[in-house]
């Protein structure tokens, strides 16, 4: 390094954010976002409750803006948000104006409302959150107090409409027959795949779940789904219950992969490239072209194969498998949230292994303590290229998150069956247990894993959404995604029958 040469940026470098400056908005429509912002926390008291009595109540009070546009609606287990990402990617390359769903959001609630690959504007969100919450007093009266997440859907579609989009591709909360987005039908009714989760609230078993999915298909929509096995054979059921016709696709036949994405052969195209990482997004991307099939068939788009291509090559899915560079080092960033995601994680993190720098790797963990923990950590513990790794479990600021000392003994506990599993099913001999560091935030956390102390192998931050939305805020000077300002915490409903 030379005399004038920088210092590497370190995570406790001011972001150099003069480059927003010039669209930044005012005093006033940041207070105004605030507000809203508090408004629509204090719904989250009321926690999750399926149904669409209360969104269908909300849209008719908006003038049913959800009638306006058409579209894809995307539910399943896994990829999802990567099937959401690529078709809008591909659409917009075929120069479509679409709305888009990603969620949950990393770093700002404005992140579940896009157009173009563009978040919503602060006074752009306020305004239309203003006007669904004058409707909730109305709507509670006759049906209970819509959610956080209600709330959310209603505003989306009001600026959809009022933006006068093309078409929407939009993504499923949670399950699917009752999740709030399934107070609109777009034409194409779109299941990933279905595993095990959220069993306390869709089933305990693949068949329950995959009815919740497979309910988003509604008479008159083409359908398609990458699923497989039982589930595969509850989504066709209930096709052929309701009229739809189903599209079954397998994952596209992987070619190759590096450091930057992966190359699979996908139809009539033959070699494509997809910019996103992890040898899982073969299914993904096949599923996405599918689905851009059915928007075709259905009337609704047509997206060339010179858009495709352009699509897929240029796709971002910020927070999933998303490599970034902080202080010198490398830093995946993968929310894997469950025992799938984290399988597809460890997979991808052997694949990556080759391209990326040598040494010690470090590994940051945050997991919900709703979630399978011990699975969510398993794939990881049994991981070959993880199995020197300085472990570091800490937690983000979410009300569900599992303490960094109990997610550390969990650690503890699966790094031991790991060991003892290698032994008696692989015939190798058992590594020493691994320990974890417990760390009580994430950015200590980082300042651990990116210390001068450690070795300069990467850094993989995984386990938690909300855990990847907190350390990307602190590591990535991102002008689309500005950090949200902090809101003070709210106390809980008083009552059982505050909630009905």
């Amino acid at each position: 390094m030379t005399a004038d040469a920088p210092d590497p940026p370190g995570i406790d470098d001011p972001p150099d954010r003069a480059h927003q400056l010039a669209d930044a908005p005012d005093a006033a429509e940041l207070q105004a976002y605030a507000a809203a912002l508090r408004d629509l926390q204090s719904r989250g008291r009321f926690g999750i409750r399926l149904g669409l009595s209360r969104t269908r109540a909300l849209l008719a009070g908006l003038g049913h803006p959800e009638r306006s546009f058409r579209g894809a609606l995307i539910a399943g287990t896994n990829g999802k948000g990567s099937v959401l990402a690529l078709v809008a990617s591909a659409l917009q390359a075929a120069g479509y104006r679409s709305g888009a769903t990603p969620k949950p959001h990393l770093v700002t609630y404005r992140e579940r409302l896009q157009i173009d690959g563009e978040v919503v504007d602060p006074g752009t969100f306020a305004r239309v959150a203003a006007e669904v919450l004058a409707l909730v007093d109305r709507v509670a009266r006759r049906y209970g107090d819509p959610t956080e997440f209600e709330l959310l859907t209603a505003a989306t579609f009001l600026w959809f409409a009022e933006a006068g989009i093309d078409l929407a591709v939009v993504e499923v909360g949670l399950g699917g027959r009752l999740d709030a987005t399934h107070a609109w039908d777009g034409g194409v009714a779109v299941i990933t795949n279905v595993t095990l989760d959220h069993t306390d609230r869709l089933g305990t078993t693949i068949r329950a779940i995959a009815r919740e999915k497979a309910a988003i298909v509604m008479p008159g929509d083409l359908a398609v789904t990458g699923a497989g096995g039982q589930s595969l054979d509850v989504i066709e059921r209930r096709c052929r219950q309701v009229g739809a016709p189903l599209t079954t696709v397998a994952p596209a036949p992987l070619m190759g992969f590096d450091r930057d994405g992966i190359e699979v052969r996908l139809g009539h195209m033959d070699r494509v490239r997809v910019a996103l990482r992890g040898r899982h997004q073969a299914a993904n991307v096949a599923t996405a072209d599918a689905t851009l099939d059915a928007l075709e068939a259905a009337g609704i788009a047509r997206i060339d194969e010179t858009a495709r291509r352009h699509g897929y090559a240029s796709v971002e899915w910020p927070g999933r498998l998303e490599l970034v560079e902080a202080g010198g080092r490398e830093v995946l960033l993968d929310g894997a949230h469950n025992p799938a995601g984290t399988v597809a994680l460890a997979g991808a993190i052997e694949d990556l292994a080759p391209y990326l720098r040598p040494g010690r790797p470090a590994l940051v963990l945050a997991v919900m303590a709703d979630k399978d923990v011990d699975g969510v950590l398993a794939p990881l513990a049994a991981a070959p290229c993880l199995a020197g790794a300085r472990v570091i479990c800490t937690a983000p600021q979410a009300s569900r998150a599992l303490p960094a000392e109990a997610l550390a003994a969990r650690w503890q506990a699966v790094a031991e069956a790991a060991a003892t599993s290698a032994v008696t099913s692989r015939g190798r001999p058992a590594s020493e247990a691994r320990a974890a560091l417990a760390l009580p935030s994430v950015r200590a956390a980082l300042e651990e894993a990116l210390g001068p102390a450690m070795e300069p192998g990467p850094v993989i931050v995984a386990g938690s959404l909300y855990l990847v939305g907190e350390a990307r805020a602190i590591l990535v000077d991102d002008p689309r995604l500005v950090p949200d300002p902090p809101l003070p915490a709210l106390p809980p409903l008083t009552s059982p029958e505050a909630q009905p």
